[in-house]
């Protein structure tokens, strides 16, 4: 396992990075929870767990912790891309290898040990490898519930991302977060039995349940997306999800569209044509 080595100047300047990258090359950013998990952070330690669906997904995450959730964030991330991008580690990333049994029981712990006080986050990409989006069944991995069932204090949100081509020349980044997972027997007997009860299968239960979680968020931005197609401005409140970026229009592009509409307008009624350079509308 690879530990992080986080750097509180350089995670500053890399989260400023990530930001305008995603705002260069996102025409909005619409996100729902961030609030609600701001608010929770305050209180207790946040166990993210995400959909992985691109390659944007370690920015976007770097973005949400320092910018919009304003907490001190860390990710596990595979071994072998953390070496072969290390500046990863100065911001927080700790490197995992997924097919060593012993490096992943060392990852768990080292999570559940980051996970010690409010303000802390850990986000895990539970799928270990980018799948589209719409895929189903999610197909998660069981590392994220065996880190809550040691990371006794931490809250478990659940954390949907998708990025969609619509109605704009640019593409829109969606960031749902949903209500936090509770672990498997805690809703009947509470926090204290249900930990006294955990085991294997509780593990089996509590993955199936946060894969749920974030399957239904990805379900709540499908229908927001479906509620605005076609509608080239967005409304701002579309089932709570609100704008946290919105790109101006390009000034530019705008007029140069506008020229060449005047330019290629044709200037007269047009006759058809037909084939052999006869025209339309003879008897």
């Amino acid at each position: 396992m690879i530990p992080a080595r986080k750097h509180e100047w350089f995670n500053a300047w890399f989260a400023a990075h990530a930001r305008a990258r995603i705002h260069g090359t996102f025409g909005a950013v619409l996100a729902r929870g961030i609030d609600e998990a701001r608010a929770l952070a305050a209180e207790a330690p946040l166990l993210l767990v995400a959909n992985h669906v691109s390659w944007w997904d370690p920015l976007v995450v770097l973005h949400a912790s320092q910018h919009l959730l304003g907490v001190d964030g860390h990710a596990m991330m595979d071994a072998d891309n953390l070496r072969r991008l290390p500046f990863f580690a100065l911001v927080g990333a700790f490197g995992v290898d997924l097919d060593l049994p012993s490096d992943g029981t060392a990852g768990i712990r080292y999570a559940a040990r980051l996970l010690d006080r409010p303000g802390r986050a850990v986000w895990i990409f539970a799928q270990g490898r980018e799948r589209p989006s719409d895929e189903r069944p999610l197909g998660f991995r069981a590392g994220a519930a065996q880190i809550a069932r040691v990371a006794r204090q931490a809250r478990v949100l659940p954390v949907a991302l998708r990025y969609e081509f619509a109605g704009e020349e640019r593409p829109r980044l969606y960031l749902a977060i949903g209500e936090p997972v509770a672990a498997p027997g805690e809703a009947e007997g509470g926090p204290g039995e249900a930990e006294a009860r955990r085991g294997p299968r509780d593990t089996e239960a509590a993955c199936a349940a946060q894969e749920a979680a974030v399957a239904a968020e990805l379900d709540r931005i499908h229908r927001a997306i479906r509620k605005v197609a076609g509608e080239k401005d967005l409304r701002l409140d579309v089932d709570g999800f609100q704008y946290v970026h919105r790109a101006k229009p390009s000034v530019v592009g705008q007029a140069a569209e506008r020229l060449l509409a005047h330019w290629t307008r044709p200037r007269a009624p047009l006759t058809p044509r037909l084939p052999g350079g006869g025209r339309g509308g003879r008897s």
